[in-house]
């Protein structure tokens, strides 16, 4: 009976660690755009009041090169500073399907 309880529990050892070395996930394309958008709109060169949250529409062209559709912001110095910084920008990472079309949310908040 105790070497069937010992066998019992190596086994279960063994199949949880199977279990969790199986459960981590590559990065998917949108993160790694998003994470490189997050890169590029990096130390704004103005001061905020506030907090200010846009959604940015992205599509990406032949050259593998971000367009940038529409920023939903109220706050017109923000949609420019994202226009300016992320459009027909080359994108490091490699996207399969070219023409995705990518929603972002983009916070923007004021440094202390």
């Amino acid at each position: 009976m105790r070497k069937m309880k010992t066998l019992l529990l190596v086994v279960s050892i063994a199949f949880s660690s199977v279990l969790y070395a199986s459960t981590e996930k590559a990065p998917t394309e949108s993160s790694m755009v998003v994470k490189e958008i997050k890169e590029l709109l990096k130390k704004p060169k103005f001061v905020l009041k506030k907090e200010v949250l846009a959604y940015v529409k992205i599509t990406l062209n032949d050259k593998h090169e971000m367009v940038v559709l529409s920023v939903g912001s109220e706050n017109c110095e923000i949609e420019k500073y994202i226009k300016k910084r992320l459009n027909y920008v080359k994108l490091k990472v490699e996207v399969k399907d070219c023409l995705k079309t990518f929603i972002v949310p983009i916070r923007i908040t004021p440094t202390v």
